[in-house]
């Protein structure tokens, strides 16, 4: 940092004390086992800790170490994750944990270089593991440190590799000059989820505020700048066939290289791909599901169909509904058959 020398070490034992007193309750802190966090750091990625919490605790019970997820089969692992989303992080960490156990005898790698030769394994989810696990000075650098970060110094107006830059450079002082580093890479973690907000940053809690450029010069709702413009969302309307025969559904798998690649789903109808060779017919729609993934916004009307011919081998698969939780699916599935169950003389309605 470009402060004294004694100033990161400051920061950084207040950064500690308040995140002792003040962290969240969260099922990967009350673990020093490198696995759990390990499981807990590819989860988050990307999603929230409420929506993290119980797919954490199921994951576990399921599979209490990494030689139970090593020796799973990769469709039980997705299964477990169906919901989650962003499939590939499970795909990931069941490769990765084969690694492990075969190269590291079942116990997540201490030095930083095998740990980023994992798949699904980056620089901030290797220091965070290992530094809440083994207490090593490594730096972490996410999106809530970077704002938390950017506010501390004042970084506006870099290009993006001199501010990323001078983040890991100010991250790596403070986790050097503390005494328990992974204390204090998860502080500066907690302290942009809960306090140091991007749009309402909650200033006057906040432990380290005496020492924040950007609010001495008011400019903490302006630092950092604004991400660059995003993909604009696109609409995507299909039909959603409801298919079912003495008592089962009627499934497809998806073999395309996408997000959801290997994953179950009901049979959808759109004017370009068609029926992907069913011979169906297909009754007025009974509900409207909206359902995002990534930038796609998709507005399913959810049809119940019959077959008139039988479906194309090696492609479907008709699943008992007692079975769709050992299938790997997304979380439409469920909304789907949600509003399919509820079908009976009931006009259509939107589900959110």
């Amino acid at each position: 940092m470009t402060a004294r020398s004694e100033e990161p070490r400051a920061l950084a034992r207040r950064l500690v004390s308040w995140y002792r007193r003040n962290r969240r309750d969260l099922p990967w802190r009350r673990t020093r086992d490198p696995y759990r966090i390990w499981v807990s750091e590819i989860m988050l990625q990307q999603t929230t800790v409420r929506a993290v919490v119980p797919y954490f605790e199921r994951f576990l019970r399921a599979y209490p170490t990494v030689a139970d997820l090593a020796a799973a089969r990769l469709n039980d692992v997705l299964a477990s994750w169906s919901g989650l989303g962003y499939y590939r992080r499970a795909r990931d960490l069941h490769a990765s944990a084969r690694i492990v156990v075969a190269r590291h005898g079942g116990r997540f790698p201490d030095r930083l270089e095998e740990a980023l030769a994992l798949p699904g394994i980056g620089r901030y989810t290797a220091g965070a593991i290992l530094s809440i696990a083994h207490g090593q000075r490594l730096p972490v650098v996410d999106g809530n440190v970077s704002r938390v970060l950017s506010r501390l110094l004042l970084l506006r107006g870099a290009a993006p590799a001199a501010r990323d830059r001078r983040l890991w450079s100010a991250a790596t002082g403070l986790v050097t000059a503390a005494s328990e580093p992974g204390d204090l890479n998860q502080a500066l973690m907690e302290l942009g989820a809960t306090v140091c907000a991007p749009l309402e940053p909650a200033c006057p809690r906040c432990p380290i505020r005496a020492a924040c450029r950007a609010r001495a010069a008011g400019l903490q709702l302006r630092v950092p700048p604004p991400r660059r413009t995003r993909r604009l969302p696109v609409t995507i309307r299909a039909d959603v066939a409801v298919v079912e025969r003495a008592g089962r559904l009627l499934l497809r798998r998806r073999r395309d290289g996408g997000l959801m690649r290997g994953l179950w789903e009901l049979p959808t109808v759109t004017r370009r791909s068609g029926a992907d060779g069913l011979r169906l017919e297909m009754s007025e729609p009974i509900a409207t599901v909206r359902h995002s993934i990534t930038y796609r916004r998709l507005e399913l009307r959810v049809r119940p169909a019959r077959l008139l011919s039988e479906p194309p081998r090696g492609r479907y698969r008709w699943v008992r509904r007692g079975d769709l939780r050992r299938l790997p699916t997304s979380s439409m599935v469920r909304k789907v058959l949600a509003a399919y169950g509820e079908r009976p003389g009931r006009r259509a309605r939107r589900l959110v």
